[in-house]
């Protein structure tokens, strides 16, 4: 859960989480207080609603003004990586939205947000990475290094290991809509938009407009 032996640093989890229910302004001002000290580094003006699960918090990295709505989980778990979790300047987390980390990465540049109940992994170092500027919408699923290798009939599919797909990258200026799945191995280039319920199995271009299941490139935005 610390991702530390150390006695003071449990110590000071431990504190923090007990803020962590805390409602009202009276939580928000314990939580702006104390909470700052609890991650690798977390820059000024961040906001930290009731409910927060923080799992590892030393592997999370936190920049200027970041807001994380209620009920939000940032699971940093990582067996080496110094930084597991990276948010940018004025990143917004709505409500339930999760940030989990298994052996992976996930990076979210400045100005970003991310809307209710998305939930964004990285698995088995296949690294997710979002750009700057984009907006992800509710009960989005992006996740890398989600697909199980299954060729073997002799064991169980969870037995036989996690593909390595290599990750997701979103760059800047991605939308995607409500219910958008993105899977493991697929780049997103800038200003691509995926409409609602679309899932996106392939690379996408700049500027496009993809939607359906499979996901397949529809228009530019530029004709």
């Amino acid at each position: 859960m610390v991702g530390s032996r150390s006695v003071p640093a449990l110590l000071y989890y431990e504190l923090c989480m007990l803020l962590a229910p805390v409602p009202g302004a009276l939580g928000m001002v314990l939580r702006k207080v104390f909470w700052p000290g609890m991650f690798g580094s977390c820059g000024k003006g961040c906001m930290f609603a009731a409910g927060i699960v923080v799992r590892h918090p030393g592997r999370i990295h936190l920049g200027r003004s970041v807001v994380i709505s209620e009920g939000c989980i940032l699971d940093g778990r990582h067996g080496t990586a110094e930084q597991s979790i990276r948010l940018g300047d004025n990143v917004i987390l709505s409500n339930n939205v999760m940030l989990s980390c298994k052996n992976g990465t996930i990076t979210i540049g400045n100005d970003t947000g991310i809307n209710a109940q998305a939930i964004i992994q990285s698995t088995n170092d296949c690294p997710v990475s979002i750009g700057r500027d984009c907006i992800i919408g509710q009960r989005c699923l992006v996740i890398g290094g989600g697909s199980y290798h299954m060729d073997r009939l002799d064991i169980p599919i969870r037995k036989q290991g996690i593909r390595d797909d290599g990750g997701i990258v979103l760059a800047d200026n991605v939308w995607l809509g409500g219910n958008v799945t993105v899977l493991g191995g697929v780049t997103m280039e800038s200003g691509s938009v995926a409409a609602a319920g679309a899932v996106l199995t392939k690379s996408v271009p700049a500027d496009s407009v993809s939607m359906g299941v499979p996901a397949r490139t529809v228009r530019n935005r530029s004709a």
